[in-house]
């Protein structure tokens, strides 16, 4: 009998260990215990930098220490500090802090010889909203296609992008101004030396973001810092890098913002003194009611042209050859633009003088409709030509690229919308479609699983092919032909918008 006890014990300190060793990990900074469920293993809420908090705040991420036991990575750690927006379409899963420099993992439960292609996502939200807890973003779809799933968060608004005479002078020959960038860069730093020890091929990289996420794509992909720590790169409603949102604006005149700002708060002057005052600002203090309601004409600036860690435009950087050593895919949606209502007059507003050649493009039935017609400028002037001159500047330099346009309305929706608006692919790239939507249908599911297949397929081989279905080819600048996805699945054609696209781009260049 004592025999058969002690057999007894040693089997449940066996599985006891064997459960445990399952969901524990050891990075470099440490051990780590997460969760497993429906044969998915996930850690959450690791951190990947020191809380940027106090002295650190408008300083680059620095390194963590390591830690003893085993920490809990059950749980999301808090989003980056904003002003919840509450029209998200993604809307955060929990509450928002300073102390936000945190990553999460999704893979497989069961483990492979061979090291599985790795997904980072870069949320969207103007660079002043987002983060990654919400439901939407949940990894497990990209686990269950035997991908190893990432995604973190990144410091938003003026936490995320400020400068100041005062802190580039205390800055010396350090980064600066771009704090969201190099935590983004930290991040995947942080990946390429850890992913491994979740069952991740450190050299099969994928990066992608959507709309924010997509523009600081654009931004990783010419950087300098960024080099080497990614082997493809998905650009969603990113538009082209120009000058978006601030996006373009020089170090000197993003300074100038700084100084307005700080003089908001009655802090003047350029010496240490004026840092520390700044620093010592409550965090609400610096957000100063700014959301993606507030935006544009506020002092809040994207990313910074500062000639170290966004050297040029990206734009402007593809052209010269940077970033285009890697396959891209890059699209946005149909109706990708933030026109809902206002007056005929406001709808042609962005085509300036050209507003007679504009009616014919976008209205030959006279329909005067401004919310269709203010929808379709807008997504094209700022997502859906840009994308198509990024394509073409990605092909004529080499790059292997392929160019979509997503035009999927869920069945319940169609009736209702314009077509598919800006961030409505995010649901169906993620396969979570009932995070985001309540009413669904067999057709809903379908393209979801259709065209997260597709992304899938491509960050474990460079190719977005999925085996039976459509081969979507690289794209031919002169063909201009593009992979469509919606209500009849996904097609290969000619592009149903290159006429207005045409004319958008006539207006660009002759600007």
């Amino acid at each position: 009998m004592q025999y058969l006890k002690t057999a007894m014990a040693a089997l449940i300190i066996t599985l006891s260990s064997c459960a445990f060793a399952e969901d524990t990990i050891k990075i470099d900074n440490g051990e780590l215990r997460g969760t497993i469920a429906d044969g998915i293993r996930s850690f959450k809420g690791i951190p990947f930098a020191q809380p940027p908090v106090g002295e650190l705040r408008w300083r680059a991420p620095q390194p963590i220490a390591s830690w003893s036991g085993v920490k809990d990575a059950s749980k999301y750690g808090p989003d980056c500090m904003q002003l919840p927006y509450r029209h998200d379409a993604a809307p955060l899963g929990v509450p928002p802090s300073e102390d936000c420099l945190y990553i999460n993992i999704w893979t497989p439960e069961k483990s492979a010889k061979t090291p599985k292609a790795v997904m980072v996502w870069i949320y969207g939200g103007g660079f002043v909203n987002g983060g990654s807890s919400p439901p939407v973003y949940d990894g497990s779809a990209f686990a269950r296609s035997d991908v190893v799933f990432v995604s973190f968060n990144y410091r938003l608004g003026r936490f995320g992008f400020f400068a100041h005479p005062a802190i580039t002078a205390e800055a010396g020959d350090g980064p600066l101004a771009n704090y969201a960038i190099l935590d983004q860069i930290a991040a995947l730093q942080w990946v390429k030396r850890n992913i491994a020890a979740f069952g991740g091929d450190p050299k099969n990289i994928t990066i992608f973001g959507e709309s924010a996420g997509g523009m600081s794509v654009h931004a990783l992909m010419t950087s300098p810092l960024a080099k080497g720590l990614f082997e493809k790169a998905i650009i969603q409603s990113g538009g082209g890098g120009r000058a978006m949102l601030g996006q373009g604006k020089t170090l000197s005149a993003a300074e100038a913002d700084g100084v307005t700002f700080a003089e908001s708060k009655q802090i003047t002057g350029t010496d240490q003194n004026t840092v520390q005052k700044l620093r010592d600002l409550s965090a609400d203090q610096v957000i100063d009611n700014l959301n993606l309601m507030s935006l544009f004409g506020s002092t809040f600036t994207a990313p910074i042209v500062d000639g170290k860690v966004v050297p040029k435009v990206s734009v402007d950087a593809h052209r010269d050859g940077v970033g285009t050593d890697i396959p891209v895919i890059i699209g946005a949606n149909d109706a990708d633009g933030f026109f809902m209502e206002g007056s005929l007059d406001e709808a042609y507003a962005p085509v300036g003088p050209a507003r007679a050649a504009a009616e014919a493009v976008y209205d030959p039935q006279n329909t005067k409709n401004a919310a269709v017609i203010g929808m379709a400028i807008s997504a094209d002037t700022l997502m859906i030509e840009p994308s198509r001159e990024t394509a073409r500047i990605l092909a004529n330099q080499g790059s292997e690229v392929y160019l979509y346009r997503f035009a999927y309305v869920p069945d319940y929706l169609r009736a209702k919308m314009p077509g598919a608006l800006h961030a409505s692919e995010i649901p169906f790239v993620f396969d979570t479609l009932s995070a985001r939507h309540k009413e669904l249908s067999e057709q809903d599911h379908g393209i979801a699983k259709l065209v997260h297949d597709y992304w899938v397929g491509f960050a474990k081989t460079g190719k977005p092919q999925v085996d039976g279905k459509t081969v979507w080819p690289v794209f031919n600048a002169k063909s201009d032909d593009i992979m469509q996805f919606d209500q009849s699945g996904a097609h290969v054609g000619a592009d149903p918008l290159r006429e207005r696209l045409d004319f958008i781009e006539g207006l660009r260049t002759a600007r």
